[in-house]
């Protein structure tokens, strides 16, 4: 059984900064690809960023340059640094995992499309 929590989102200027945590247990976690979603009221949740089991990265446009996804396979934990936030990227920011290789931003989005991924309760990131 997979669990996902996620923490470190909070209200943060234009232009700040959030490092987003996601502790995870209940699996074998380093065979997990691993990633970042966020959504809206009223808006369809988005992928952000995946992260594979040997840290290699990947990003949606709007983040590239901006946000860096990071994992501690010791820890158990995947990381997202946002830097130079902005309004737009106001959002529940919910952590996902997924058994999907080659692990991409564009594979998770596949992988959740078919509700094949496993996600936590969200953290809140507000720019403001």
């Amino acid at each position: 059984h997979v669990q996902l929590v996620e923490s470190g989102g909070g209200l943060v200027q234009p232009g700040g900064s959030l490092r987003l945590s996601c502790s995870t247990s209940g699996y074998s976690y380093i065979q997990y690809c691993m990633g970042w979603f966020r959504q809206n009221p009223g808006k369809e949740r988005e992928g952000v960023a995946a992260v594979d089991t040997s840290g290699t990265a990947s990003f949606a446009d709007f983040v590239k340059g901006r946000f860096t996804i990071s994992r501690d396979n010791s820890r158990k934990t995947v990381y997202l640094r946002m830097n130079n936030l902005k309004p737009e990227d106001t959002a529940m920011y919910y952590c996902t995992a997924a058994l999907v290789h080659p692990c991409t931003i564009n594979t998770l989005r596949t992988v959740v499309a078919a509700g094949n991924a496993a996600w936590g309760q969200g953290t809140q990131v507000t720019v403001s």
